[in-house]
């Protein structure tokens, strides 16, 4: 059963904030609510959150503390009763009566202190690892930039206008037949996505990730706890008539299927690779975004995820940070990682890493990875824990980053494009490719 919470506007459902697992460590909130705060800050979120949420815990606390020693009160008093004989008896029961009152007053108070804990607790966003850069989405940090950004001696074709000589894109017939911003891969488009896919998985294979094909409609409670139910529901897809949300990322899947588990992490990150089909509203504005694939409603990707010991989470970001970026140069593309500002991390992360590629013909970085860390913020939510040395047990970190997407053929195509309008397949994918060197224009 879930308190009482606030409820999506969009579908009635209830939002992240009914969740009874604490959505950040408890302990952080009581011992360095400072810390906290801070993050609030970066982000562009309300601290006053911090100092409701500290009041609701006291209030919670004190009045699950009283309810429990009433309950013993009482317990003995019960004692009393049973031992008492004539009027001493009578004003036991009398006593007994006016205290199973405030008892069940007190377990009234404390359901509800509890109840108002969970719904402010819930309002608040991962706290972020230090050295995230404050701010809104223009204020990230560049890490690095790698390779160098394609030029021509000719004018440059967009990855539209080549996907239509190649026969590999359909734009005009995937709005005919779904609307804006879906598309058909024809062709020698779809080998390519699937080449770029396979080789993705085999890097994964090569890294010990066990490879799940998920499923994409999830639960709202898994749905809720991985952290895509809060200011951004209206951008997932919502099934009313059966409950369920289709996902716009296999990470979804991936973090439910331990849900309510403990997990053996101690002798290394358990790591999962998914491939699913992903579902997202996209409601951007018109213009270069609504061209073509690269921000579409529906795409498919490969995801990993990864649990791993708390103190091993940022050592297992940098992994997989590394891993998108082998993949990257496998497709010989130029690409930069940023450091994502704070407030433009979501409400689950507490850092995240983007990976973007140089669009020749945007004149611009996009955004082809993603690799965030949770620390424990997925997993209390859903329940899922490690056993400690002793013998107790704890929430586990989550992390997840993208390792091939749709997305990557419109940097595959602009980037290797030639002036007849071909395009030189990247050596490491043409094995996938039945060892094709060049994607020929279609002329017919």
């Amino acid at each position: 059963m879930y308190p009482p919470a606030h409820r999506c506007p969009r579908n009635g459902h209830v939002g992240l904030a009914e969740y009874t697992g604490s959505v950040i460590d408890p302990q952080l909130l009581r011992e360095n609510p400072e810390a906290i705060r801070t993050s609030q800050r970066a982000r562009g979120a309300s601290a006053d959150l911090v100092d409701a949420a500290l009041g609701a815990d006291i209030r919670r606390r004190s009045a699950i503390s009283e309810s429990e020693a009433l309950r013993a009160t009482q317990k003995s008093l019960g004692k009393k009763v049973a031992q008492a004989q004539g009027d001493d008896k009578a004003a036991l029961l009398a006593q007994a009566q006016e205290l199973a009152g405030r008892v069940k007053q007190l377990a009234q108070e404390a359901t509800d202190a509890e109840a108002e804990f969970t719904l402010i607790v819930g309002s608040l966003a991962n706290p972020i690892i230090e050295g995230v850069p404050a701010g809104g989405e223009e204020n990230f940090v560049t890490l690095r930039e790698v390779g160098s950004k394609a030029t021509f001696d000719f004018e440059p074709r967009d990855h539209v206008e080549l996907g239509e000589m190649l026969k590999a894109i359909d734009v005009t017939r995937g709005v005919k037949v779904s609307g804006s911003r879906f598309y058909f891969l024809t062709g020698i488009g779809a080998r390519l996505e699937l080449a770029l896919m396979n080789m993705a998985l085999d890097k994964a294979l090569a890294e010990g990730f066990t490879p799940l094909i998920t499923p994409t409609l999830v639960r709202p409670e898994i749905m809720r706890g991985t952290g895509f139910l809060g200011e951004h529901a209206d951008e997932v897809y919502y099934l009313p008539a059966d409950d369920l949300y289709l996902t716009g990322t296999s990470e979804v899947a991936l973090a439910g299927f331990h849900s309510d588990e403990i997990l053996d992490v101690a002798a290394g990150p358990m790591r999962y690779a998914g491939w699913s089909t992903c579902y997202r509203r996209e409601a951007g504005s018109a213009g270069k975004d609504n061209r073509g694939i690269l921000r579409v409603h529906q795409f498919n990707k490969l995801e990993m995820f990864t649990y791993v010991l708390p103190e091993e989470a940022e050592a297992e970001h940098d992994r997989l940070v590394a891993w998108q970026e082998a993949m990257l140069q496998a497709c010989e593309l130029s690409y930069r990682v940023i450091d994502v500002a704070a407030g433009d991390l979501g409400s689950s992360a507490a850092r995240k890493y983007d990976i973007e590629a140089w669009v020749p013909t945007q004149g611009a970085y996009r955004e082809l990875t993603s690799t965030s860390n949770c620390t424990t913020y997925q997993a209390r939510r859903l329940d899922i824990r490690y056993r400690t040395e002793s013998g107790k047990t704890a929430p586990v970190a989550t992390l997840n980053g993208t390792l091939a997407t749709t997305r990557w053929l419109v940097a595959i195509l602009e980037t290797h494009q030639q002036e007849d309008g071909s395009v030189r397949v990247p050596v490491a994918l043409r094995p996938y490719l039945g060892g094709l060197e060049v994607i020929e224009p279609v002329r017919r």
